[in-house]
């Protein structure tokens, strides 16, 4: 199997045992950890805004993330059509899988005729569906983060105004590169030949999974990770349950709700394993020496023996806890972590409280909610982990790309 991507994912590709061809999408990188003084330059100010902006809320965060996508998204489109021409060329793949964000690789595949596989690996709203739904403005919230209808307005005239921006490079690009190509109405709808969810098919509400075309739900992707003696030393201490706090690789960097976490879980008889990820533990206040406290854990490892997760709602940390069976604390911060956040709520597989609001106290009372046993929401987590270990996504994917999807 060979993977085009940039070099700063070079030593995760041979991790897998897979060959590398260079081929960069963007102008930054999300190998692990993410620090704005890492990234390129602008980069790293753009990170930093984005920072500020989930510290004011939903709508300056997905504004912020909408203003950017007007250049980030479509990146050098023509030069990267001709690098995904010659990988091509070189490679002769039998079947190419793409990120649905990697949308410059995405139009040179359809230029070139290349049937490819649209993988979407975050949550399903990533792929924008009917004449109602605009990328980038969540289509459902949950109870505790939606904001004010004359605020969901004026995000919508942005993202409606970025859309016709982005849809209109997308066309002149596609046209340069084929020009008997028909136009997109709108270049967030478009998807590849077969069409892959990384997510749940149950979350999914019904509705909308009506309206999504031949497709197929993965379900969940869980990696296996490498043996880690600590870790492993450390869940045969103790018979305490074991609570699992991560806000991903880029907004471990909002220390003050990792602090407002840490806070909430002091006094409880439990064992959290807290992954700090760009923030210092010192700044989390006193920390139990019986935590386990790093910045990177393996988190399927420490899922597996969990009994409750904490979290931004990134799509891969919710299927993971999903997969191990495990109620979710979601804390979501931007992106398709609100419509991610509102499925659980909706389903009873979690509970949302807003990051940036909600004390302490607060967070505790939720945290003691999920610890205690629900019959129906234990069965429901017992059932969806049960079908999506019986049946992993790369196995559904596989039967996807071979068998076909029916119509």
């Amino acid at each position: 199997m060979v993977v085009a991507t940039g070099p700063a994912t070079d030593a995760l590709v041979r991790g897998f045992g897979m060959e590398r061809v260079d081929l960069r999408l963007g102008r930054g990188s999300n190998p692990g950890v993410i620090r704005a003084e890492e990234q390129p330059r602008g980069e790293d100010d753009a990170l930093r805004g984005f920072f500020a902006a989930t510290r004011r809320g939903p709508v300056a965060t997905l504004a912020f993330q909408a203003r950017a996508r007007r250049d980030d998204l479509l990146w050098d489109p023509i030069d990267t059509a001709r690098r995904v021409e010659e990988v091509v060329s070189r490679v002769h793949p039998d079947h190419v899988l793409v990120d649905h964000l990697a949308f410059s690789a995405r139009l040179a595949l359809r230029a070139a005729g290349v049937r490819h596989a649209d993988v979407v690996l975050g949550h399903p709203s990533a792929l924008v569906v009917g004449h109602d739904e605009v990328y980038g403005l969540p289509p459902s919230w949950p109870a505790a983060m939606r904001p004010p209808e004359e605020d969901l307005a004026g995000l919508r005239t942005l993202c409606e105004e970025v859309r016709d921006r982005f849809t209109a490079d997308w066309n002149t690009a596609l046209t340069t590169l084929d020009p008997g190509a028909p136009a997109s109405p709108d270049a967030f709808a478009e998807t590849g030949d077969v069409l892959l969810l990384n997510y749940p098919g149950e979350l999914h509400e019904p509705g909308r999974t009506g309206r999504l075309g031949p497709h197929a739900f993965l379900g969940s992707a869980v990696r296996e990770e490498p043996p880690d003696s600590e870790v492993e030393r450390w869940l045969a201490s103790s018979e305490a349950p074991v609570v699992y706090v991560s806000l991903g690789s880029f907004l471990s960097v909002r220390s003050d709700v990792l602090a407002r976490v840490a806070a909430a879980l002091r006094d409880l008889d439990v064992r959290v394993a807290l992954a700090t990820g760009s923030t210092a533990p010192a700044d989390l206040g006193p920390l139990p020496p019986h935590w386990l406290v790093r910045p990177v854990l393996p988190q399927v490892t420490l899922l597996r023996a969990a009994r409750l997760a904490v979290t931004h709602g990134g799509n891969n940390s919710v299927t993971e806890a999903l997969t191990a069976g495990v109620p979710l604390l979601v804390l979501p911060l931007s992106t398709d972590q609100f419509a991610g956040a509102a499925a659980l709520e909706r389903t009873g597989l979690g509970l949302v409280r807003d990051p940036n609001v909600a004390p302490p106290e607060e967070l505790r009372e939720a945290v003691l909610g999920l610890l205690t046993p629900d019959a129906g929401r234990d069965a429901a987590l017992a059932r969806l982990a049960h079908d999506l270990t019986t049946r992993p996504g790369p196995q559904r994917a596989r039967a996807a790309l071979l068998d076909g999807i029916p119509a």
